[in-house]
C-alpha cells in the first residue's frame, strides 16, 4: 500500500471516529459497553466454529454430565457433547437467523411503509389496514400459531418470526414519509419531473434511514429470544443442531446434577438481547439527543 493510499485510509477512518453519531456513542458507556457485548457475539459467531476444538455433535457417552474442566470449560451433556463447542456453532445458527430474520422484517416494513406514506390515498388505507390487522394480535401469539402450522424446521421458524414483526417498521416508515413528502427538497425534486423511484430512493429513504437503524438494533435482541423461545418449546431448530433455545430445551430435563447444561445458553442468550438493546438504546440517543430529555434521562448528550 502506497502512503497515499494509506493516509486516504487513515483519513477515512479519522473521519467515520469525527462522525457526530459516533462521538455520541462513545460518550455514552451503555452504548460502549453493548457495542463491545455485540462485537464479541458476532467475531464468535464467524470464528467460533473454526476455533472450536471438538464437533459439536460427536458423542461420547463415557464422559456425558462431567462437570467444567481444562478439557470441557463448560462441560459435557447428556451424550457426551462439548458444551463450548455447542455454544460457539449455537451462536452462528442463533444470531445468524435473528439477522435473517430482522432483515426480512426491515425489508417488508420499509418498502411497505414507503409505498403508504408517499402514495397516500386508497393505497395507504389499504395498506395500513392490513397492518392494524396484524397488530391486533400479539406477535408472539401469532408467530406461535404460524409455526405450529407450518411444522419445527428453522426455516419455518424465520417464516412465522418475520411474517409477524414487520408492521413497526411500516408504521415508523410511513410517518416519516409523511412529514417529509412535503419537504421543499422533496417537492422540487418532484416538480422537476424525477421519478417517484429515484424521489423514494435518493430524498426520502436516506432520511428515514436513522430511525429504521434504531429499530432494528432494537428489534434484533426481541427476535434472539422469540427464536430460542420457539425453540425451546420445539418448534424452531431441532436436535441435535446447537441452536441454543434446543440447548436449553434439552438440557432442562438435567437442571439439578447438571446446571452447566442451561447456564451457558441461557447466559448468551441474556447477553445477546441486552447488548442489542443497550446499543439500540444509544443509537436512539445520539440520532435524537431530544429524545432522552423527555424520556427523563440523566446523562446529556451535546453536540460539538
Amino acid at each position: 500500500m502506497s502512503v497515499l493510499e494509506r493516509r486516504g485510509s487513515e483519513g477515512r477512518i479519522s473521519a467515520w471516529f469525527d462522525h457526530p453519531t459516533v462521538r455520541a456513542l462513545r460518550r455514552n458507556p451503555s452504548a460502549v459497553a453493548g457495542a463491545v457485548v455485540v462485537a464479541t457475539l458476532a467475531l464468535l459467531a464467524v470464528v467460533g466454529p473454526i476455533l472450536a476444538p471438538y464437533d459439536p455433535n460427536a458423542q461420547h457417552l463415557d464422559n456425558r454430565l462431567q462437570g467444567p474442566s481444562f478439557a470441557h470449560p463448560l462441560g459435557t451433556d447428556q451424550l457426551g457433547r462439548d458444551v463450548a463447542t455447542r455454544l460457539l456453532y449455537g451462536a452462528r445458527i442463533t444470531l445468524g437467523i435473528a439477522v435473517l430474520i430482522t432483515a426480512v422484517r426491515l425489508t417488508i416494513g420499509v418498502a411497505v411503509g414507503l409505498v403508504a406514506g408517499y402514495c397516500g390515498g386508497w393505497v395507504d388505507e389499504t395498506l395500513m389496514r392490513v397492518v392494524d390487522v396484524l397488530l391486533a394480535f400479539p406477535g408472539i401469539v401469532l408467530a406461535l400459531v404460524v409455526a405450529g402450522i407450518l411444522g419445527p424446521s428453522l426455516t419455518n421458524l424465520v417464516l412465522a418470526l418475520a411474517v409477524v414483526g414487520w408492521t413497526r417498521y411500516a408504521r415508523i416508515v410511513r410517518s416519516s414519509v409523511l412529514e417529509l413528502r412535503e419537504r421543499p427538497f422533496v417537492a422540487a425534486s418532484r416538480l422537476t419531473g424525477a421519478p417517484r423511484r429515484r424521489v423514494l430512493r435518493r430524498h426520502v429513504l436516506p432520511n428515514v434511514a436513522g430511525p429504521v437503524v434504531v429499530l432494528a438494533t432494537l428489534d434484533l435482541g426481541g427476535v434472539v429470544l422469540a427464536a430460542a423461545g420457539l425453540s425451546f418449546l420445539g418448534l424452531g431448530a431441532q436436535p441435535p443442531t446447537p441452536e441454543w433455545g434446543t440447548m436449553l430445551s434439552t438440557g432442562r430435563h438435567h437442571l439439578r446434577e447438571a446446571s452447566w447444561l442451561v447456564n451457558a445458553p441461557g447466559l448468551a442468550i441474556v447477553l445477546a438481547v441486552l447488548g442489542t438493546n443497550l446499543l439500540g438504546d444509544g443509537l436512539r440517543d445520539a440520532l435524537d439527543p431530544n429524545d432522552r430529555t423527555e424520556r427523563g434521562g440523566q446523562t446529556e448528550v451535546t453536540r460539538d
